[in-house]
């Protein structure tokens, strides 16, 4: 078969010696974009899968990073009943739900409304995307220890807008240092921070909507109302789900803002299941019994996702 000078083992046996020319031009352009790709891919399954598959090892052992001449025992599923039947996990399981919950509420409910109105578009709407965009592209470090300052119940600005409003004194409540209103203000942060990106995936799919869509039901005389509720929303829904699909598992993990803003505190109130698997694995040196609770969170994830999926489906299949 002669090869088209186009064709990619034909380019590929040109920038090769002559004796690995010869076998180069005689490889499909699929073989050679797979001798391309596979490097790659050996490279990510390597990332991913061994990392995972030595966490399991370790989860049905007694295993201790910071002894690493320690003699290893195996103990079975004793680590998954540990951390099955701790109240500490428990605890933390009930703050990240917590989190999760409310988080997710809020930023489908901002994000939805304001991809809405962008969607309208109104005079200088492209401005107000861009100023809307900008907590996104922060740094989660930059986010956690800016909130900080601002919580701050002396010289931090949130406790002075909150009194503007409210006519509570700035110096009677302090977010991050009380067991009732930490919780809250790790949710205010995450929802100020990427209400945003959930903005992004609602006018992304507002957008998809066609224009005739519209028109046929202006013709029929049906009123704003009634097109949100019977062609926007159900139209937009694949993408709402799709948004609250990838805030939930981000959210699931989230670590790195939270342990700057409160660090789990005051006490465990805001101590996440991330925070304290750290704590288990970094702190504690619990190596086994963390990697058993590593590998409890990626299985309560990975299930839930799958479900939440199959679900997703039906919805797009609609």
């Amino acid at each position: 078969m002669t090869l088209s000078p186009g064709s990619l083992a034909e380019q590929a046996a040109r920038a090769t010696p002559q004796a690995v020319a010869r076998r180069v031009r005689g490889l499909s352009d699929r073989a050679i974009a797979w001798l391309f790709v596979a490097p790659t891919m050996l490279l990510l399954l390597a990332i991913n899968i061994f990392p995972l598959v030595w966490t399991i090892k370790l989860s049905f052992t007694n295993y201790r990073a910071n002894r690493p001449n320690a003699p290893v025992v195996s103990l079975g599923i004793d680590n998954y009943v540990s951390v099955l039947t701790d109240p500490d996990v428990w605890a933390a399981m009930q703050a990240t739900a917590h989190f999760l919950f409310w988080t997710i509420l809020l930023q489908t409910l901002i994000g939805f409304t304001l991809a809405y109105l962008i969607d309208r578009r109104f005079r200088g709407h492209g401005f107000w995307t861009t100023v809307i965009l900008i907590p996104m592209m922060l740094s989660p470090a930059v986010v956690g220890n800016f909130w900080s300052f601002l919580y701050q119940p002396q010289i931090g600005l949130f406790n002075y807008v909150v009194s503007f409003f409210t006519g509570i004194p700035p110096s009677s409540f302090e977010m991050i240092g009380s067991v009732k209103l930490a919780p809250w203000s790790i949710v205010i942060v995450d929802t100020w921070m990427w209400t945003p990106y959930v903005m992004l995936i609602c006018l992304a799919g507002l957008r998809s909507i066609p224009d005739y869509i519209y028109e046929a039901a202006e013709v029929d005389r049906a009123s704003a109302w009634r097109q949100f509720w019977s062609i926007t929303l159900p139209m937009a829904l694949p993408f709402i789900m799709l948004a609250v699909l990838f805030r939930g598992i981000e959210n699931f993990k989230m670590f790195d803002m939270v342990n700057l803003l409160t660090s789990g505190g005051p006490g465990s109130t805001t101590e996440l299941a991330s925070i304290t698997l750290k704590r288990e694995a970094f702190e504690k040196w619990r190596t086994g019994y963390s990697s058993a609770f590593a590998i409890v969170l990626f299985v309560a994830v990975f299930g839930m996702a799958n479900i939440y999926v199959k679900a997703l489906n039906r919805v797009k299949g609609r």
